[in-house]
């Protein structure tokens, strides 16, 4: 499927992922992994999670649990430092423009402009 791990990107996360010692054995790691993806990537509501990734409890749980645990934050730091270019790539895919920076009703351009060149000048404080 289009937001599913490939077999190579799998490989590089599963030794990152905590491993279950006790209790009943947990469901497909994998398959909960491209659920949480599909949410991610699409921003569609847990409750409308395809039935292929399983009970969509179960992924939110999952990912609830592991953000509590700070398993997500182990998994982006092995990740980034895999690639010196990898935190460029993920900090500009989530910065979000002001509606004016689209050059949308309410502004008059000048005065943004004026502003950004303002904001833009180098200053040096010692």
């Amino acid at each position: 499927m289009r937001f599913d791990l490939s077999d190579e990107e799998w490989a590089i996360i599963e030794p990152l992922l905590p491993v279950k010692k006790r209790g009943p054995k947990r469901v497909d790691d994998r398959r909960v992994l491209n659920g949480i993806f599909y949410i991610l990537r699409t921003g569609a509501p847990w409750r409308d999670l395809p039935e292929r990734y399983g009970p969509r409890t179960t992924v939110y749980n999952r990912y609830a649990r592991w953000a509590r645990r700070g398993v997500w934050r182990g998994i982006f730091e092995a990740l980034a430092k895999t690639n010196e270019d990898s935190l460029l790539f993920i900090d500009a895919s989530i910065v979000k423009a002001h509606r004016a920076a689209t050059g949308a009703k309410g502004g008059s351009w000048r005065r943004i402009s004026a502003a950004h060149a303002e904001v833009a000048r180098v200053r040096f404080t010692r």
